[in-house]
């Protein structure tokens, strides 16, 4: 993998669909767009040539579909499905493909998908490169509040609180209220910064200013400690 970049390919006929990708991946540092193609013979001649790490792939195209060309790769590289039909998702994910998308693609769906690239970058890396993709690769995740999307940088995160299917995401900059499960959320962290201390509260590692019994202090902030999940918070930060 690139040092700098992940570097993606855009496979889809439809130049509306394309300029919605390139929108979305804007928002993204670490991934490079390195070619736009409008069927698969193209995304084959790039393939041939430029080294790519992710293809967003349609499925309905001319001549070869989504699935058939991705089927007759020798190596593929991963692949997040973009198409308007979903009748195709069960054989998709059959194929091992990162995400499966349906157009129209919200911002926020696209960086759920981007974080589960991330994720599987880091399952087969070594661990020396994990731990350099996780400080390196995603720096913040979207979340929907009060009908816009709100970027919440991680090193500005405090921790999250839960109510139900609700929850409250601290941050140095103020509070936000997401109607989202916090485990839903969860998945989005890097785990190496963040952790569930009790079933209503995930925590960054970096803000913790000190641990009481029962009790883990963020600055002004006092977060329980969950019976369940006491041990694993001795092991990760007591002892560091």
């Amino acid at each position: 993998m690139d040092e700098l970049n992940y570097t993606c390919l855009i496979v889809d006929d439809e130049p509306i669909a394309i300029r919605v990708i390139k929108t979305h991946l804007s928002e993204f540092k670490n991934l490079r767009l390195v070619g736009e193609c409008s069927h698969a013979i193209e995304a084959i001649e790039v393939l041939s040539k430029t080294k790519v790490d992710l293809i967003f792939l349609d499925i309905q195209m001319p001549q070869i579909t989504g699935v058939e060309f991705l089927k007759n790769l020798n190596h593929p590289p991963k692949v997040i499905f973009t198409t308007a039909y979903r009748d195709y998702a069960i054989e998709a994910f059959e194929l091992d493909v990162v995400d499966y998308l349906l157009k129209p693609i919200s911002l926020l769906r696209f960086s759920k998908a981007i974080n589960r690239f991330y994720q599987r970058v880091n399952e087969t890396a070594s661990s020396s490169a994990t731990d350099w993709n996780q400080s390196q690769q995603a720096d913040h995740l979207f979340v929907k509040a009060d009908k816009k999307l709100h970027k919440i940088l991680f090193n500005e995160l405090i921790y999250l609180e839960s109510y139900g299917d609700y929850v409250l995401v601290h941050t140095e900059k103020g509070k936000i209220t997401v109607k989202e499960r916090i485990s839903q959320l969860e998945e989005q962290l890097p785990n190496k910064r963040f952790m569930r201390v009790h079933r209503s509260y995930i925590i960054s590692i970096d803000k913790v200013s000190s641990l009481l019994p029962g009790l883990v202090e963020l600055g002004s902030h006092k977060i329980p400690i969950g019976r369940s999940y006491k041990a694993e918070v001795d092991k990760r930060i007591a002892k560091g």
